[in-house]
């Protein structure tokens, strides 16, 4: 059975609020995995990405078609506030990394 919050993870849930109403949308879910120390944020249940663009900063930004379904966070305990920056390098779903192909002068 799940522990009670206390005061100081109220203050902390609270402190998110004004973040929380920024997101892009209405509706989204929030899982953490802390043995593995993965944060995942899906914007639509199922995700069903079609394409993953890893970034830098450790993000995984899920795609199905145009649409950004959902964020992992890598190593989610180290990350500072703020954002990341744009460059994102394209992935297919479950597989390695693809690099765009470079264009023959």
């Amino acid at each position: 059975m799940a522990k009670l919050l206390g005061a100081r993870a109220v203050q902390t849930v609270v402190s998110a609020v004004p973040l929380l109403l920024r997101f892009p949308v209405k509706r989204f879910w929030v899982d953490y995995d802390r043995a593995a120390d993965v944060l995942y944020i899906s914007f639509r249940r199922p995700q069903k990405s079609t394409e993953i663009r890893a970034t830098d900063e450790g993000l995984l930004l899920r795609y199905n078609g145009k649409e950004l379904v959902g964020i992992t966070v890598l190593e989610a305990s180290t990350h500072k506030p703020g954002l990341p920056g744009p460059q994102a390098e394209p992935a297919v779903a479950g597989g390695p990394r693809r690099r765009p192909a470079r264009k023959k002068t």
